[in-house]
């Protein structure tokens, strides 16, 4: 064995295991484990420790394999739509107008670090700063359950095309033209026949894992050969299968290694240089700058007839710096553009972005709950046709979140009560499914608090069933029925024993372990199977 392997895993052994520390003492007060991942390269750095080869490997393939599941969750319909494309370009170019003339401003100033730019450099760092993190955007919205929103799809819309605008960066900064042959990239998307066809045939186990390996990874590599950036094959090879029924499979199978591997990525960002009291004031200060992207995204997805409650919900998604706007200054810095400095700045502004994102996150049906009436002013007269307020036409049972579970759950209670149930689900397209298979069922969010108040002041609405993709998804519908003081019952279902305490607090009459009861409810049907044949 090579005995300078062993030294490097142990010392990125040790680098994890501290990751793990911090990280569970930022869970442990409401923040995500990411926080905890970044303080640890932050630590690390400080103590003079450089990254191994293993990790950067690590935080490769997490980065790689996380443009994968977007590509696999993505939509190409909802790229095309103005209030993804449009928004994103003129939110890019107002951004680079403001941070960059700011900065500029502070450099004729002669302040420390912004002594030495450029008007160019400024402008540069304000497109940096201009993007926002798909890492942490996909990892909230995953935790939420609300990836298949119509928020969720528009944040994740804005953040590919942010990607794509950085990746054109990266390839004209660079000065490497793409190979001769990189058009033929194109005739990738003749495989698709063939993709999808072998996505079909490699089951639920452990083929599925090693084929979407196959598909991030030779999907980089043919990329990278051809002269252009890796990640965007990477994120292309899973849009060419996103339509397929069983890549919501493989997203959920490569969600673990996807998870492990950017454990590597967040603790590379905090050992990106050395850190001084000069970069972490002016990055600590870039952090309340954050609220003025916010704001903007927000009155231009109002202007383009987004519901209040949605342009809010996705102005909190992006309410935060990308780890896209560090590479941008990594390239700015290879150049001799930038000073090493600016590194570090981005570093900390992007590390307490999160801090400040999380609980903003964590409370954004309460933020628009508590002041529907100021963030109504802002919002259009004419609704976009999939951003309207759901009616439950008189219906006394809905049924909240349609998988399987839930469209289950609907079709015995349509058994047992009629025309009188209703199933809700955020995925618009699995909505016109359950539709065209005869179900009454309507494109709406369990944790709107326009939808609960006119749900209210109809009266009709008896029994609840919430039967959401994950726990934090139940838990924010209950959150919100307890705001209306709904007074029906409530029942929802929990995946771990641990979760049907916290349910039940959280408001639940009645909760359905679905594993424990799954074999009880196997047998009952068994028993009645044998009543009948006897």
């Amino acid at each position: 064995m090579d005995f300078e392997w062993v030294a490097i895993a142990l010392g990125d052994v040790t680098w994890i295991s501290l990751a793990f520390f911090l990280g569970y003492l930022a869970s442990r007060i409401g923040l995500p484990p990411l926080v905890g991942f970044l303080a640890t390269g932050f630590l690390l750095n400080y103590l003079g420790f450089a990254s191994g080869d293993m990790l950067e490997k690590l935080a490769d393939l997490g980065v790689t394999l996380l443009l994968f599941t977007v590509g696999l969750k993505l939509n190409l319909k909802t790229l095309a739509r103005p209030q993804v494309w449009m928004v994103t370009a003129l939110h890019v170019l107002c951004i680079i107008t403001l941070f960059g003339g700011g900065i500029f401003i502070l450099a004729l100033l002669g302040l420390p670090l912004f002594a030495e730019l450029e008007f160019e450099h400024a402008l540069l760092l304000g497109f940096a700063l201009s993007f926002s993190s798909t890492v942490f955007v996909v990892k909230l919205l995953e935790t939420k359950g609300e990836m298949k929103s119509l928020h969720g799809r528009i944040a994740i819309g804005i953040l590919v095309v942010q990607d794509l605008a950085a990746v054109i960066f990266l390839a004209a900064s660079t000065g490497k033209l793409p190979a001769e042959w990189s058009p033929l990239l194109l005739l990738l998307i003749l495989l698709r026949p063939l993709l999808l066809y072998l996505l079909r045939k490699t089951g639920h186990g452990e083929l599925l894992v090693l084929y979407g390996l196959v598909l991030a990874l030779g999907g980089a590599e043919i990329f990278e050969l051809g002269g252009v950036k890796d990640d965007l094959g990477a994120l292309i090879m899973g849009m060419m299968i996103a339509s397929h029924p069983k890549a919501s499979e493989m997203a959920k199978v490569m969600l673990n290694f996807k998870d492990l591997f950017l454990v590597g990525f967040f603790l590379t960002i905090g050992m990106t240089g050395e850190l001084s009291l000069a970069a972490f004031v002016v990055g600590a200060l870039l952090v309340p700058f954050v609220l003025i992207k916010s704001g903007l995204f927000f009155l231009l997805l109002n202007a383009f007839r987004l519901r209040a409650r949605t342009a809010l919900l996705t102005t909190l998604n992006l309410t935060n710096y990308s780890e896209f706007g560090l590479i941008v200054v990594a390239i700015g810095v290879a150049n001799g553009w930038l000073a090493a400095d600016w590194l570090v700045v981005l570093a900390i502004a992007l590390s307490l972005s999160y801090v400040l994102s999380s609980p903003l996150n964590d409370r954004d049906d309460h933020i628009y709950s508590s002041k529907r009436k100021f963030w109504r002013r802002f919002q259009s007269s004419q609704r976009l046709p999939d951003d309207r307020l759901l009616h439950t036409a008189g219906a006394r049972i809905a049924v909240f979140g349609m998988g399987r579970v839930g469209s289950g759950a609907y079709d015995k209670m349509r058994e047992l009560h009629g025309d009188t149930v209703i199933g809700v689900d955020f995925n618009a397209d699995l909505v016109k499914k359950h539709c065209q298979l005869g179900r009454n069922a309507l494109h709406g969010d369990p944790s709107d608090a326009d939808f609960w108040d006119k749900t209210k002041s109809d009266g009709k609405l008896e029994l609840v069933m919430l039967a959401l993709p994950n726990l934090q998804a139940n838990l924010d519908a209950l959150d919100e029925l307890r705001e209306v003081r709904f007074t029906g019952r409530i029942a929802a279902i929990a995946r771990y024993p641990d979760e049907v305490p916290r349910l039940q607090k959280a408001g639940a009459t009645a909760v359905f372990n679905i594993y424990t009861e799954a074999g009880a409810g196997f047998a009952e049907h068994v028993e009645r199977q044998d009543t009948g044949a006897a």
